[in-house]
């Protein structure tokens, strides 16, 4: 196994080490950073459902999510290589400032007479202004790791800490449209926007004013950090994670969607995002166990286990035809989901090049943003104009891609010689 990022710590060592993650970061920033990342998982979502129940169009909103996702895959990654080069604060205020913005500009303009153009830019507007809190708050955490405590325990808490990220994304990932969903129903179609612009005012913006968010990669000299060259990041360890993080995204658009052509044929479109926050049950709860996996069940066969189950579960998806029995396979798939994404990221943390960690997890996150958002898309289309039956068919092909990025990880991490390979 490489170092947990010590290639990508873009830090400066402090002489003092704190004994805990917890104090080194600060007691308040776990809570503010799980909530900023709120809006961030209820874009996409809460964009499908306002444009659908206000233009009457699946395949428009699906459509307008995927220019969520094309906007979040062209500037989600400056952003990170901003952060990277200045620091977050400035990058990730100047972000969440503008996003709250065009949120709300879209919960005007998609009432408005403006044509279907103008909602389609201010939904790529929403996604290029997107804050990335949840990679930034990964790349913090690992520099802070790096900068803060003893380095005999930087493997072990590194583990920790991603089990903790990728169950915090679990959280907001599943559980914002589940808010969405709620909101939706039982006020009105724009509060799931609107409500994301308030808490990326509130929150985003004291995420980007913590005082972990003022450090600035320099050297022992007090120099800036001199980054890898960019080619570092299409290194084949990464592209693989990088496919394997976008097949999830596509397995969540798919899925929601898919869920919400499935509830429709019901009647009831606009409960999707609260069935769909069954599967965060097991997600979350297994992605948290990660952190006591033993080491000796190292990351490579996790991915392929846990991406097995999700693949599994997902096949019985055309033959659920009771909404009972849709829940029970969402609530199985979950237990793939959660511990797939740990992995994911681990590997992201530990392959990112000198001075790049922002960007390398930014890359992964607009992963999932652009997955969900094509897929929403596509499947939107897929179900309006073949049917919801044919639309279960896509979340198994999103479950398959993952497995086999797992696989190509496992045969691209076996030809290493042992002293050097990655779990």
């Amino acid at each position: 196994m490489t170092r947990p990022d010590t290639t990508s710590s873009d830090v400066t060592r402090e002489p003092e080490h704190a004994t805990t993650l917890l104090r080194a970061a600060g007691f308040s920033y776990f809570p503010v950073a799980l909530l900023a990342r709120l809006p961030y998982a209820m874009m996409v979502v809460g964009v499908l459902t306002l444009v659908v129940s206000a233009r009457g169009e699946l395949s428009l909103g699906g459509l307008t999510s995927a220019m969520v996702g094309l906007g979040t895959a062209i500037f989600g990654p400056l952003i990170g290589a901003a952060a990277d080069r200045i620091g977050q604060r400035g990058v990730v205020l100047a972000a969440g400032i503008a996003n709250s913005v065009v949120l709300l500009a879209m919960a005007w303009v998609v009432f408005s007479p403006a044509p279907d153009a103008l909602v389609l830019l201010v939904a790529f507007l929403i996604g290029a202004t997107a804050p990335q809190v949840s990679p930034m708050s990964r790349s913090r955490l690992v520099g802070i790791i790096a900068r803060r405590l003893p380095g005999d325990r930087h493997a072990a808490v590194l583990n920790g800490t991603m089990a903790y990220e990728s169950a915090a994304d679990e959280v907001v990932f599943v559980f914002g449209p589940f808010i969405v969903g709620l909101l939706a129903t039982t006020l009105n179609p724009a509060a799931p926007i609107i409500g994301a612009a308030v808490l990326t005012v509130l929150f985003v913006t004291a995420f980007a004013l913590h005082r972990s968010g003022s450090f600035r990669p320099t050297t022992e000299d007090g120099l800036p950090v001199r980054q890898a060259p960019a080619r570092e990041l299409f290194r084949p360890g990464l592209v693989a994670v990088t496919v394997g993080v976008l097949g999830m995204g596509l397995f969540f658009g798919s899925m929601l969607t898919a869920l919400t052509s499935f509830l429709s044929d019901f009647g009831h479109p606009e409960q999707a995002g609260l069935v769909y926050g069954v599967m965060g049950v097991g997600s979350a709860a297994l992605a948290l166990g990660v952190a006591w996996f033993p080491l000796r069940f190292s990351l490579r066969w996790r991915w392929l286990v846990f991406a097995g189950i999700l693949a599994a579960s997902t096949a019985a998806l055309p033959f659920a035809t009771t909404v009972p029995g849709m829940i029970l396979v969402l609530l199985v798939a979950g237990f793939g989901v959660g511990p797939t994404l740990v992995t994911q990221y681990s590997f992201g943390a530990e392959r990112s090049p000198v001075g790049r960690s922002a960007t390398v997890m930014t890359i992964l996150g607009s992963a999932v943003i652009v997955g969900q958002s094509a897929s929403s898309a596509l499947v939107g289309a897929l179900a309006q104009n073949v049917g919801t039956h044919a639309a279960m068919f896509a979340p198994i092909a999103s479950a398959l891609i993952v497995l086999a990025a797992g696989v190509a990880n496992v045969l691209i991490t076996g030809r290493r010689p042992a002293s050097t390979r990655v779990r």
